[in-house]
């Protein structure tokens, strides 16, 4: 998913060196007779090379109607920018994970209210049990 899809938080963070290297060589590989733009076709591929999955149809379209209607195709910079988006989505997925798996000390893939308030005592003791209780029957994450 990309992150406006996601509604996920981005810090505006400049990507790294070595990610804006790898996102050109990838759209240059995938662009195959030069064109300088990725059509929807070599926009899939892409994705594939980078994050090991191909993007869902309703994916692809949401991305090829974003960018400029005059265009061809996904051109190096609007490429770059939603590789930016799709790497910040994945780093809060993954942070979300992490919490979630230190959370479910059981390994059972959900958390019940007793582990919730066990975990919320440990870090926010003086959090009131209405306020744990209104956050655990908030929506439902689980990673099965």
């Amino acid at each position: 998913m990309f992150a406006s899809e996601t509604r996920t938080w981005w810090t505006g963070r400049e990507a790294r060196p070595s990610d804006r290297r790898k996102w050109v060589k990838v759209f240059e590989a995938c662009d195959e007779d030069k064109k300088g733009y990725l059509s929807r076709e070599d926009f899939k591929v892409a994705v594939v090379m980078l994050f090991g999955y191909k993007p869902t149809k309703i994916e692809a379209d949401s991305v090829m109607t974003s960018i400029n209607s005059n265009a061809s195709g996904i051109c190096l910079e609007e490429f770059i920018k939603l590789m930016e988006k799709k790497k910040a989505a994945q780093l809060h997925q993954n942070e979300i994970r992490q919490i979630f798996t230190a959370f479910d000390r059981q390994y059972r893939g959900f958390l019940t209210l007793e582990d919730f308030k066990k975990a919320f005592k440990q870090v926010a003791p003086k959090l009131s049990e209405r306020i744990v209780l209104e956050a655990f029957r908030g929506p439902v994450i689980s990673f099965e």
